[in-house]
């Protein structure tokens, strides 16, 4: 595939120890050969590659930098076209000065994603691997960046070839019995095909339950801390964060407004917002922060009620708890270092959630609070082995809409429909499938892809 000559910086657009610039595209090693100048003379067009070479880039007469340039030359290169990367120094303005330089002698800036876009389209990698490279990067957990290695390496890809082509088997095998009624017989075959049919489902289905939990890993799972006020919400949020990012006073109110952190609570990412105490108020600024404090709840994944356990239930526990009588939930009953008036089972009477004694100040309970978490949200079982996690939720519609297609199937197989119905809804699933690898995809839909991505990558 001939492609034009492409170049951008690779590396954050910071100080740093070295910097890339890299160049890919027909012309990639005669851009190079206009700038760079190795100590020996040589052309880099003479050497063999995926070679590294010494040397000083140039413009005219002026050096800029001094290099390290590694030649790649396709097909064995990221975009499967020649490649050439320049180390320089790390300095944001000598790596705009080469970029430049090397526009000027015959690349031009590439798009946003369109080094991993052209590895896409010259078949290096397909759609579901080329989005896993985006969420490498952006992985803020150990779960997030072992999942999308996982994928990088064609784990998706390869359950989704399996299951495309057990239904191109039968959509075949449907099509030639049509064609050629005489050879070949479809007596009792919406029997069979109805067993194969429920097989590939439940593998779609499969799939589908790990996606909840991958995108919570992947992405966090959406936590709001409430209370009423003083009860120690933000000590606790201070707890979980290991620093004093949230104002404690004795003083109720403290908090009027909310307060967002992202938090690694060993593997499971929570993104915790510590709301404003949830009471009557006349302020009107804290009033605000009440209203968003019940807006978040209603939006949340978790909701963690800390009750101060120091004072006796009042109105405003009331109302927090009848808000939270359909939410996940988990009561962390507070201040346990200090003498207990509101218990346990007094907040059972009015909460049947899970209840969990803690001191945030003490720093007690917080261990118990993780295994909660994970139970809750994970039955208990947060592991990589072997297990295929869908955390796209483009992917992830493709997979439903495959799954009511093959859903149709079963319907029509039931409804005794002629065959053909089979083979129209069958067909349906299939070319579900094949968008989430990047097989029968709209141009318009690879762009949007590639657009989410860094420009050098």
């Amino acid at each position: 595939m001939k492609t034009d000559t492409i170049a951008a910086i690779a590396t954050a657009m910071s100080s740093s120890g070295i910097g890339i610039v890299r160049i890919s595209g027909e012309e990639a090693v005669l851009v190079a050969d206009r700038i760079f100048e190795m100590k020996n003379h040589k052309k880099l067009s003479e050497m063999p590659t995926h070679s590294i070479h010494y040397g000083h880039i140039h413009d005219e007469d002026e050096v800029i930098d001094e290099v390290m340039v590694l030649l790649m030359r396709g097909p064995k290169s990221y975009t499967r076209g020649d490649t050439v990367e320049i180390d320089c120094h790390g300095g944001v303005y000598v790596m705009k000065r080469i970029l430049e330089t090397v526009i000027r002698h015959g690349a031009r800036p590439a798009e946003p994603g369109e080094f991993t876009k052209r590895a896409f389209l010259n078949g290096r990698i397909d759609l579901s691997q080329a989005e896993s490279v985006i969420d490498v990067i952006y992985s803020k957990n150990d779960f997030a960046l072992k999942s999308s290695l996982s994928q990088l390496s064609g784990s998706v890809s390869e359950k989704i070839r399996d299951i495309r082509g057990t239904v191109l088997h039968e959509i075949a095998f449907i099509e030639s019995a049509l064609d050629d009624p005489e050879h070949i017989s479809l007596e009792g075959y919406p029997e069979q095909l109805s067993e194969i049919v429920s097989g590939v489902a439940d593998k779609i289905e499969k799939l589908l339950a790990n996606s909840d939990n991958g995108k919570m890993l992947k992405e966090g799972i959406s936590t709001v801390i409430v209370g009423k006020p003083n009860a120690g919400k933000s000590s606790l949020l201070n707890t979980l964060v290991g620093e004093e990012k949230a104002i404690v006073t004795d003083i109720a109110g403290t908090t009027r407004d909310v307060l967002e952190e992202q938090i690694n609570l060993n593997g499971v990412l929570l993104n915790v917002i510590d709301t404003a105490g949830i009471r009557d108020t006349e302020d009107v600024v804290e009033k605000i922060g009440v209203e968003r404090a019940k807006k978040y709840l209603k939006d949340a994944d978790l909701v963690i009620y800390v009750v101060d356990t120091s004072t006796a239930l009042d109105e405003n526990d009331a109302e927090i708890m009848e808000l939270l009588r359909d939410r996940h939930t988990i009561v962390l009953l507070n201040k346990s270092d200090l003498k207990q008036i509101t218990t346990v089972e007094e907040v059972r009477k009015h909460l049947d959630k899970t209840m969990i004694p803690i001191s945030a100040k003490e720093q007690t309970g917080i261990d118990a609070l993780e295994k909660e978490i994970k139970e809750m949200f994970f039955s208990g079982k947060v592991t990589f082995n072997d297990e295929v996690y869908i955390t796209n939720i483009r992917q992830k519609t493709a997979l439903q809409e495959a799954l009511r297609s093959l859903k149709l199937v079963q319907q029509s197989i039931e409804d005794d429909m002629p065959e053909d119905f089979y083979s129209i809804d069958l067909m349906n699933a299939y070319e579900e499938l094949g968008t989430i690898i990047g097989e029968a995809v709209e141009d318009d839909l690879v762009n949007e892809i590639f657009s989410k991505f860094c420009m050098g990558k």
